[in-house]
């Protein structure tokens, strides 16, 4: 006979019948557990995701920096603090962490005077901390090792032209010194992050690529130059963009000649050519912490040594179109200067310095080897100043960019110069409406 289902229920089994049906009455307390951890565990991750982002900046991160005042090893002591800047920007996983800018600052580590026996002094740079663009600090590795002239040369001749005279006195010499030790203002160095550091992305720019390599230099382009003391002089009023192989041949094409550097080469042609010697050397003058790469002269052939154009030239890490940018420093030497309270023989300048930036334009783009020039505004400017020898002298400020021919290109027609009626750099981007037969500077990111 059929048994009902509600008397299934009542069913009492026996010793030998199992009770597996029974046995979900007793499992539910740790179903509750699991249950219960499962849903801590989801709260968890939910909290962690909802916590801000860390971005961690790698230990060894480059930082390039630019020394912001001279430093002289005759008045410095170790343990002084010292400034620097970021000269451009640090990116790490599309964040800017430091911006160019930003401060940063180091220690002299070591100082040394000038010493006897020619020993020249000697300065000792640590590069410590950054800022971040978040505010917070940064450990910085660096070192910048700088050292004088030695006079061990002079020493020993002045020894032996004495001892040919009254041998005793010779050893007066042992006492002469090396010359003091500049770190100059603008000289560069690449620091490094020194641990690893995890920041919130939240406080961090996103990083932005410069409309142009050429306006961000232009933004830290040191006014003028320096000489070895440390001294600002000529004012930076030229801007090239070529190849080194193009402005090396544009200012040989124009007539434009280097200038010896070799002190036998210079004594040699001093002896043989007189006071017609167009290879005068001229005087180091200091960039971003280092001498010229270039110097040309073009001589007055009726008085070469007394009047002459020159510039000085150095090569930057901006490009355009995949070509160096350099920057110069031009005045034209109209007489002889001499100096009686230092004794110092020199050139006097044409104060009205803009008239020798438009000169070397003009002699390169009538070579034809110019095919555009853009005034430009300079981020500092410099309306009157004076040399290192402290002649005056006088400019409008703005910077004349001259963007120079391949020489493997064939021109077709006298190059022109167009000076645009808004000075600014912002010309310099490629312009999507601009005529395909006016030459055009397009900048590379």
């Amino acid at each position: 006979m059929f048994t009902p289902l509600a008397q299934e229920s009542a069913f009492t089994p026996g010793p030998g019948i199992s009770r597996a049906r029974s046995r979900p009455r007793h499992l539910q307390p740790a179903c509750v557990r699991s249950l219960a951890v499962l849903l801590l565990s989801l709260a968890a991750f939910g909290q962690q995701s909802a916590s801000p982002t860390r971005l961690i900046i790698p230990a060894g991160t480059p930082v390039k920096l630019r020394l912001k005042q001279t430093i002289s090893s005759s008045q410095a002591e170790k343990g002084d603090r010292i400034a620097f800047q970021v000269r451009d920007d640090v990116t790490v996983g599309g964040f800017t962490i430091i911006r160019a800018g930003a401060y940063a600052s180091g220690t002299i580590a070591e100082v040394h005077g000038k010493r006897m026996l020619g020993l020249p002094g000697r300065l000792v740079l640590n590069p410590d901390t950054v800022e971040l663009a978040n505010g917070q600090q940064a450990s910085l590795r660096a070192r910048m090792d700088f050292r004088g002239h030695l006079h061990v040369v002079r020493m020993a001749a002045g020894m032996v032209a004495t001892s040919l005279v009254f041998l005793p006195a010779s050893p007066v010499f042992l006492l002469t010194r090396g010359s003091d030790c500049f770190a100059l203002k603008s000289s560069e160095v690449t620091a490094y992050v020194d641990n690893e550091l995890q920041v919130a992305v939240e406080t961090l720019p996103t990083a932005t690529q410069h409309l142009a390599e050429l306006n961000h230099m232009i933004d830290f382009l040191p006014p003028r130059v320096l000489d070895g003391h440390g001294r600002e002089g000529d004012m930076v009023n030229l801007i090239f963009v070529a190849s080194d192989a193009d402005l090396q041949q544009a200012f040989a094409n124009a007539g434009w000649t280097g200038v010896d550097h070799s002190r036998v080469k210079i004594a040699w042609h001093l002896f043989r050519h007189g006071t017609r010697y167009t290879r005068l050397p001229m005087a180091r003058f200091f960039l971003f912490g280092r001498a010229q790469d270039y110097s040309y002269a073009m001589p007055d052939p009726l008085a070469v040594v007394a009047r002459r154009h020159h510039l000085r030239i150095w090569k930057t890490d901006a490009r355009v179109n995949g070509d160096p940018v350099w920057v110069a420093a031009a005045t034209h030497d109209i007489s002889i200067d001499f100096q009686k309270h230092r004794l110092h023989i020199t050139h006097r300048i044409d104060p009205e310095v803009d008239a020798e930036r438009d000169f070397i334009a003009a002699s390169l783009s009538n070579a034809r080897s110019v095919s555009r020039t853009e005034y430009l505004n300079a981020a500092d400017p410099v309306f009157e100043a004076t040399t290192n020898e402290g002649q005056t002298y006088y400019s409008d400020s703005r910077l004349l960019l001259v963007q120079l021919h391949s020489t493997d290109a064939a021109v077709s027609s006298t190059a022109k110069s167009v000076e645009l009626k808004t000075p600014t750099a912002s010309a310099l981007l490629p312009d999507a409406h601009a005529s395909k037969s006016s030459p055009s500077i397009s900048v590379q990111d």
